[in-house]
């Protein structure tokens, strides 16, 4: 399915809102066909209403409710709890932004955030999120194809993996100041080049169609959706392309729970818990929780599986 690219409209551009839902009404039909088949490419089209993002999806792939999206995360550097991204942020200021492209490429270059918008646009994708902690939910994001800036960056013969670093700044970021429990900071993730380069893989500049708040990585994070959440850094500093396999936070600290690759597997369970199914977050009741089977590559596999064709996913988890 075609992903559209577009830049955002001036106030005087957008159709009001009760013509653009009587519309939809007309066309209720033929946009759930249209959506649904979106949703299987893993891709949103420019045109889901984004202030009402359920309207034409399966019941069984809505989004999230925003208030989960938005107060529901790991964002160490904030703190430990999932409500400490959101209540401990308001101090952390994401502009000026700076990110630094370098490594093995043609044409290194320091971006800012404004112009990074400016040459590669973005678009709507709406992606499923697992975490590792056998949780799951739907979001909206907002970007650009990483591919994109590489190629723009012109990457060299030899090059084969992609490096992130992440933001330092402990007088912002109260979970960089140490304590009983603390990453290694910066924050750091790697993708082989082909994953980097894979169409499915986004730098997200946004969630819900809003630029991207403090607490879900502002001003750009990466987000694979076949991967488990701590793969995709949030707060990108910095992106090196290299020719040697680059050290993770996870994979640093405990290389017998969190793996290089991250490959959501319902067959490889953590060693603390299983991963065969997983709490669907914004769904169920105080007293039962939503849950489904996980799916293998969170359910991306015929986009992505030939990535690893002959790699044991035991293994090489």
């Amino acid at each position: 399915m075609a992903v559209y690219r577009y830049p955002r409209p001036a106030s005087s551009d957008i159709t009001p809102r009760q013509l653009f839902f009587s519309r939809r009404a007309m066309l209720g039909a033929a946009a759930g066909g249209v959506l649904a088949g979106g949703l299987g490419s893993g891709r949103a089209r420019a045109d889901a209403p984004v202030a009402e993002p359920t309207r034409g999806w399966p019941a069984s792939e809505k989004p999230t409710p925003r208030d989960d999206v938005t107060h529901y995360n790991n964002f160490y550097e904030f703190g430990l709890e999932k409500s400490d991204p959101a209540e401990l942020s308001g101090s952390f200021h994401p502009r000026p932004w700076q990110v630094q492209v370098d490594g093995l490429v043609e044409h290194p270059q320091s971006w800012d955030l404004d112009a990074l918008t400016a040459r590669f646009g973005h678009e709507d994708r709406l992606y499923r999120m697992r975490c590792v902690e056998a949780w799951s939910m739907v979001i909206p994001w907002q970007g650009f194809e990483l591919g994109a800036l590489l190629r723009a960056a012109g990457v060299k013969a030899g090059a084969k993996y992609v490096a992130f670093t992440s933001v330092v700044r402990p007088s912002e970021m109260p979970g960089q100041r140490g304590g009983l429990f603390s990453l290694q900071w910066p924050y750091r993730e790697g993708l082989r080049l082909d994953e980097a380069m894979h169409p499915l893989t986004l730098l997200a500049t946004g969630v819900y169609g809003d630029s991207l708040p403090a607490q879900n990585g502002a001003p750009i994070r990466l987000v694979v959706p076949w991967k488990y959440g701590f793969k995709g850094i949030k707060s990108i500093t910095r992106i090196t392309v290299t020719d040697q396999q680059p050290p993770t936070s996870w994979n640093r600290m405990a290389p017998n729970e969190y793996g290089f690759y991250a490959n959501v597997n319902p067959d490889v369970d953590h060693p603390r818990w299983s991963q065969s199914s997983e709490q669907i977050i914004g769904e169920g009741s105080l007293f039962k929780t939503a849950r489904r089977p996980t799916r293998l590559f969170n359910g991306y596999a015929e986009q992505v599986a030939d990535l690893y064709r002959g790699m044991d996913l035991r293994k090489d988890f």
